[in-house]
């Protein structure tokens, strides 16, 4: 992958991976990714069933009741939320993590285990891969701010229901406000459909300027780490979106 100019987005530390075989397809793109597996399942998630038209307004986790919170005070909303069965399995909610001013924002779709333990928004093996592709175009993880669609772990991984998606909406949209960043990237089909309002695919969002419904704020999609975990040769239309968005940034920068 080096030699066709796509950045390899190993850990700092780790060693190179072995120059590609004449033959190319699959081999290099196994060593790319070495000791490294998905966490999640073989198959993409399945599409929302359906989202709702509006913020939920009055009540926890609705726009309205957010808007005036502080940052402690959003915190201590997500950590003590009840609105949703989730409350019930989890072991803490997932806020969100990283620098409160940043320009850049990172949304995500929903905690996976590794996050559910930790309390922190990307910190698996998919995690590790979002680290590399921020460095590759020179941003280290404490420089953006990450959080999710959703702030707690869906039983298996599964897919984020509509309602529970709806009951997040708002501590989601007030860490935008919070935050302010000059460009969200969205990684993931599901994450893209909640906070863009839409059913469309992810083939259709990526490689467009998007705009946040609530901020305003451009946004640009791409895939999730966990996907790219499972399908590498895709790496090379993932790093096209980076650099996508870092030249929608430039503009609004300069």
């Amino acid at each position: 992958m080096q030699v066709m100019g796509i950045p390899v987005w190993m850990p700092k530390d780790a060693p190179h991976p072995p120059s590609p075989s004449p033959s190319r397809g699959e081999e290099g793109q196994e060593a790319v990714l070495t000791n490294l597996t998905s966490l999640y399942p073989s198959s993409l998630p399945s599409p929302l069933e359906g989202r709702p038209d509006e913020g939920l307004g009055a009540g926890q986790g609705g726009r309205g009741s957010c808007s005036h919170l502080s940052w402690q005070d959003l915190r201590a909303a997500v950590q003590s939320c009840t609105r949703c069965a989730l409350a019930k399995t989890r072991t803490q909610a997932v806020f969100g993590t990283g620098d409160v001013q940043a320009r850049w924002m990172i949304i995500g779709e929903a905690p996976g285990a590794d996050e559910d333990r930790r309390g922190e928004p990307f910190v698996g093996r998919a995690g590790q891969l979002l680290n590399n592709m921020l460095a590759a175009i020179g941003l280290p993880r404490e420089s953006v701010y990450i959080a999710n669609v959703l702030k707690c772990r869906p039983p298996n991984n599964r897919d984020p229901k509509v309602d529970e998606a709806a009951n997040c909406r708002g501590y989601l949209e007030r860490q935008i406000e919070l935050v302010n960043p000059t460009l969200i990237l969205v990684v993931g089909r599901i994450a893209a459909q909640n906070l863009l309002h839409t059913d469309a695919p992810l083939a259709r969002l990526r490689g467009k300027q998007h705009r946040a419904p609530v901020s305003g704020t451009p946004v640009v999609v791409t895939y999730h780490p966990a996907y790219l975990l499972r399908q590498p040769a895709d790496k090379r239309k993932a790093w096209e979106d980076l650099q996508f968005a870092r030249e929608i940034l430039a503009t609004h920068v300069n």
